[in-house]
């Protein structure tokens, strides 16, 4: 299970690359559960994404860490932790 922000990204570009490639194939491969369990996971992999963007635009316009980890739901330092190698 990815755990840090590059590794969400990286699996969420493997899942997109998996859906829009020719070869995936639904019918046989999942069931309708697996199925929706694939979309969910894309979907917070596109969040997650979008979250990582915001970030660093906040930060870039002078956010506070203190700020971005209130709107995110955890400490400043927790968010700088999560984020901030895709804030430099």
């Amino acid at each position: 299970m990815p755990k840090t922000v590059e590794e969400i990204l990286a699996h969420a570009d493997e899942l997109a690359d998996k859906f829009e490639s020719d070869d995936f194939e639904v019918t046989g491969v999942y069931s309708p559960a697996e199925f929706e369990l694939l979309q969910a996971v894309r979907l917070r992999a596109d969040a997650e994404r979008k979250i990582t963007e915001a970030v660093v635009h906040t930060r870039e316009e002078g956010g506070s860490w203190a700020t971005v980890g209130k709107i995110v739901g955890t400490s400043g330092e927790a968010a700088r932790q999560r984020y901030a190698s895709a804030a430099r």
